[in-house]
């Protein structure tokens, strides 16, 4: 696949444009700062010099500390504000591709994510960004001092030293970038499995917590402990293997770097004894060495930080990659409200990922403002038809009509407005029952938000909490019960207030009586509304202008609530029963 704007190694490069004035400076910074210590092995030798000619007064031992000192000190300030740059630099582009990745996830279809877990989605957002970030800032740190200061070393030993004892000296480090050649590969297919095998253990602990109910219940506490604690051996075993790579790599180079310092000794000494180069130049000659020694061990950190860098970057790559199937259509139909009329003509539609068809043969009308009952055995499609709607999952092409429009001719904006859906599982997000409510709606009255829970059956326990609105759910409302996250999710979608509302077995955990009240105030309120309601429980469905009964995805019966029980079919069949169990429990 080609690149796009949204990959994450054209997101840095951009980025690094934008900001090349930045890091134009602290890279500048850092140059400056080596340029300065390169001096220190160069007065050195001057002092040893002057040392063995006789020619050292207090006044030159001072003045060499002094200078000494200065280069110290003005290393110290440059290469800290340029390494502070850096560094603040890759925290904002780690936030910067945070955000499009986040952003990017919402564009996405909702079958990608039936096939993707969120824990592996996010140690991508976690580890992989951030293993990003450090080989971008840290790495360009390192990276910069270590060619800085590598040729600003050699400039120095050529011009005021021997050309030739440094290029003799240098010969074995010569074969470092072979070692990069057989290395690097390694490295960062070690570092991919590292990071799959994080993958692996946040989707187990992601699974986990959310089951805790459940594992606690079942006393399975140690089942989970022994499957997380073998997730987590293998993650030891392959970053250990990572570990073995880089040590290998890491130790050639100060073994490189030992031969180097052994040629330079033998070498410097016979030119220092035979006279052709000064005691000083060889004193200083033995210093830069180190630092010749030095930034090749910063390449080789470098190294192992780019390798495990673009196995996380490949990963991303993939992430931005995937693309919506479900999207705004070329030329859309430009609509400024829609009533909420439907039409479906449906011969046939099939999951992406399945051989059977969900549904087959669904053909109707809702007038806007009629209320629509859709009944069925489990597993009969019902979910499936009001996914359809706003295009969650995509319809084929002119099968499902919205005022006239064909659904995949409107905008997905201007589509999902128009719809408040509520889940059989009210799902809730992590915040208060007040903004939880309020979500239905960009900038609600507290006072709207206060009077949709009314009409959800909902004001007076919250009342009862300790902090009321302001009382905080938990993660997915696991604080509440079944009914009241159910009745939450419904007051979210009366704060929305739109012209089709979706109920999918939204009143399954509520007790008759409260069902009863909230069915009448739907009835009010959504006078004039189009509304749909599945429902198991039959009497959900009793007052609606007709009913829908699906089985097997077809739609085998329809009619109001008199009329299909005439007809004693799936739907008085299922009314009996349920009939009958009441008379049981009563």
């Amino acid at each position: 696949m080609e690149e796009t704007s949204e990959q994450p190694a054209h997101l840095l490069r951009q980025f690094a444009w934008t900001h090349r004035g930045s890091y134009s400076l602290s890279i500048l910074s850092i140059l400056v700062s080596e340029a300065i210590t390169v001096q220190f092995p160069h007065l050195l030798g001057d002092f040893t010099d002057a040392l063995q000619a006789g020619r050292l007064t207090g006044r030159l031992v001072v003045m060499y500390s002094l200078w000494l000192l200065l280069v110290g000190v003005a290393y110290v300030l440059l290469y800290g504000l340029g390494q502070w740059w850096n560094g603040r630099m890759g925290r904002v582009f780690e936030y910067e591709l945070r955000w499009r990745l986040f952003n990017h996830w919402q564009t996405l279809s909702t079958a990608y994510f039936r096939h993707r877990s969120i824990g592996d989605l996010l140690n991508h957002a976690m580890n992989d960004v951030r293993t990003v970030r450090e080989a971008m800032s840290g790495g360009l740190n390192m990276f910069a001092n270590a060619v800085f200061l590598l040729a600003a070393t050699l400039v120095m030993t050529f011009r005021t030293v021997s050309v030739r004892l440094t290029l003799v000296s240098i010969v074995p480090l010569l074969f470092l970038p072979l070692l990069v050649i057989y290395w690097g590969p390694r490295i960062r297919n070690a570092s991919r499995r590292v990071q799959e095998g994080l993958s692996d253990m946040a989707d187990l602990t992601e699974e986990s917590l959310s089951a805790i109910r459940l594992i606690k219940a079942t006393a399975n506490e140690g089942v989970e402990g022994d499957r997380f604690g073998q997730r987590v051996q293998e993650i030891v075993s392959r970053q250990m293997s990572v570990f073995r790579l880089q040590a290998s790599f890491q130790s050639l180079i100060p073994l490189t770097g030992s031969v180097s310092f052994a040629i330079a000794l033998l070498y410097g000494g016979y030119l220092t004894v035979t006279h052709q180069i000064l005691l000083g130049s060889f004193v200083a000659f033995t210093f830069y060495l180190v630092m010749i020694i030095t930034p090749l061990q910063q390449m080789g950190f470098v190294f192992n930080s780019f390798q495990r860098g673009s196995a996380s970057m490949a990963r991303l790559t993939v992430l931005f990659g995937e693309y919506a199937d479900i999207t705004d259509p070329p030329q859309p139909v430009s609509v400024s409200h829609l009533s909420g009329s439907l039409e479906i003509d449906l011969p046939e539609f099939a999951y992406p990922d399945a051989d059977v068809p969900a549904l087959k043969d669904i053909h109707f009308t809702v007038a806007a403002g009629q209320t629509v009952g859709i009944v069925g055995r489990t597993g009969a499609g019902k979910t499936t038809l009001v996914n359809l709607l706003p295009r969650i999952f995509d319809p084929p092409a002119r099968a499902v009509w919205m005022d006239g429009h064909d659904v995949r001719d409107l905008r997905l904006q201007v589509l999902r407005e128009a719809i408040a859906y509520v889940p059989q599982d009210g799902f809730l997000f992590s915040t208060t029952i007040g903004e939880n409510i309020g979500f239905g709606k960009e900038l609600a009255h507290p006072e709207e938000v206060a009077e949709a829970a009314r009409q959800a059956a909902f004001w007076q326990e919250i009342e009862d909490f300790p902090e009321g609105m302001g009382t905080v759910v938990g993660e997915r409302g696991v604080s509440l019960s079944g009914g009241q996250r159910q009745r939450a999710a419904m007051a979210r979608a009366f704060v929305k207030d739109a012209p089709i509302l979706l109920l999918d077995d939204s009143l399954s955990a509520v007790d008759m009586n409260t069902e009863k009240n909230i069915l009448a105030n739907i009835r009010r309120l959504r006078q004039g509304k189009t509304t749909l309601i599945i429902a198991h429980r039959l009497s959900a469905v009793r007052h609606a202008d007709f009913i829908l009964v699906l089985d097997e995805g077809r739609l085998v019966e329809r009619g109001t609530h008199e009329e299909l029980l005439h007809h004693n079919g799936i739907y008085a069949t299922l009314y009996h029963l349920q009939e009958s169990e009441k008379e049981e429990l009563a």
